[in-house]
């Protein structure tokens, strides 16, 4: 991490001579500019900079599409502002000569733009510090790698790819070496750019990994998640591999994103716990997660492919129910004492962080506000229950989304259209695809 001083000196030096300034879009990935060290620290850091408002109203193809009120051809498309958030800035170590801030967005009066994901977030945990709460948030990624470039699998369409690993590596340490080379940088080059490491391990699908860091304050770990996502492409490029945190790339295991979520009062005391057992505001925010799971399940599967994940039987939830150590369960409580905490094993690693750690949040909350009572943990085989299940497509979770009170208590009204348009455009792109498995099935033999 960098403060402004620090950078001054470093493009003083000629260390640094390029400046990442990065905003969030709709999918989590970060866009923005490289500019020019010295501009930066001229104009950027008092002035801001701006960039097209069409980045919270595109496809993932960066398509501009009709229907959101924000941005369109109607309104011209103009500017927005990216404001650097200093606290952010940091180097960027697989970039030479670079270092990275991220920006909240406004618009030109100085108003935050509310569809914003970092905006979204911010919200809640502004809702949360009006109760004297903060949350304390991890997120488990998890990527497949393989021997093919990227360009490589763009020209094959995806197909026929070449994993690191030809079998199973879960915890071996034999099938990680296989590809440590790559894993060590990545886990080197985040540690450069201000994350904290915890581990590297093997998963079940070949070349599946997971590299996981420490927790920390909400906003921090969101903005570290896409800064991982975006840095583990680029260094696995640099290594002539490629790497996917998809949902669902074929039919074995998918990709999770498991989300580990705690709060503390405003003085950093952990309020989960009480005595051996949870605290009484734990246990209303435990059955908040439940009561709202269901409708909010769009802020963390935002895709068709998202959605192929929950299938029995695979360590991806079905069942909306909630147990201590129960891996069944799309609620799992972990941990004892201070580090007493529950994870969400709904999202995929296409999850937008920002989005699900809010929806998390909010649901919490209508749990706390609500006074609602915790149901008994469920214990046994949560797939083989009769416990409601989570949405089993987009289409679902979107018509779930457009009845939700606890999403426009929230969120707001425009902000909750603006992301039910977002599924829509998602819906009528897949509605309208010819796939793989229809010429299969279809070609010769119908």
């Amino acid at each position: 991490m960098l403060t402004v001083e620090e950078l001054r000196e470093l493009v003083d030096t000629g260390e640094i001579d390029t400046v990442l300034v990065a905003v969030v879009d709709m999918q989590g990935r970060l866009q923005g500019k490289r500019c020019a060290a010295r501009y930066f620290l001229s104009e950027v850091l008092e002035h801001a900079a701006e960039g097209c408002n069409y980045l919270l109203a595109v496809d993932v193809d960066m398509n501009p599409v009709d229907g959101y009120a924000m941005s369109s051809w109607d309104t011209g498309y103009g500017d927005f502002v990216m404001k650097p958030d200093l606290s952010t800035l940091r180097r960027v170590p697989w970039q030479e000569g670079t270092a990275l801030v991220m920006c909240d967005i406004e618009w030109e009066s100085g108003e935050p733009v509310p569809a914003s994901p970092r905006q979204i977030l911010r919200r809640q945990l502004d809702r949360l510090a009006e109760r004297g709460l903060q949350a304390f948030v991890g997120t488990e990624l998890e990527f497949i790698v393989f021997d093919n470039t990227f360009e490589d699998a763009w020209d094959r369409g995806y197909r026929n790819l070449t994993p690191a690993n030809q079998y199973n590596v879960d915890y071996s340490l034999l099938g990680t070496a296989r590809i440590e080379p790559l894993l060590r940088d990545i886990r080197n080059h985040m540690a450069g750019a201000g994350l904290e490491v915890e581990s590297a391990k093997g998963e079940c699908n070949p070349g599946q990994h997971e590299i996981a860091f420490r927790y920390k304050e909400a906003l921090a770990t969101c903005d570290n998640h896409g800064i991982y996502k975006t840095g583990a492409k680029e260094i696995a490029a640099q290594h002539g591999k490629s790497l996917t945190f998809m949902a669902k790339y074929n039919e074995r295991e998918g990709n999770s994103c498991h989300i580990h979520l705690s709060l503390r009062s405003a003085a950093g005391e952990p309020v989960f716990a009480e005595g051996r057992g949870m605290s009484a505001l734990m246990k209303s925010f435990m059955a908040g997660q439940l009561a709202g799971l269901r409708e909010l399940t769009y802020f963390l599967a935002p895709n068709v492919n998202s959605y192929k994940r929950f299938v029995p039987g695979s360590f991806a939830p079905t069942a909306v129910a909630w147990g201590r150590d129960n891996r069944t369960c799309a609620l799992r409580v972990v941990g004892h004492g201070q580090s007493l905490r529950f994870e969400n094993r709904v999202p995929g690693g296409d999850v937008n962080p920002y989005l699900a750690v809010a929806a998390l949040i909010a649901a919490g909350l209508h749990g706390v506000d609500n006074d609602l009572r915790l149901e008994d943990e469920f214990v046994g085989n949560a797939y083989t229950s009769d416990r409601e299940t989570v949405p089993t497509t987009l289409r679902d979770a979107a018509s779930l989304l457009a009845r939700s009170d606890i999403a426009r208590d929230a969120f707001g009204k425009d902000v909750v259209d603006h992301y039910l348009n977002a599924a829509k455009v998602e819906l009528a792109a897949y509605d309208s695809t010819v796939t793989d498995w229809e010429r299969v099935r279809g070609f010769e033999r119908l």
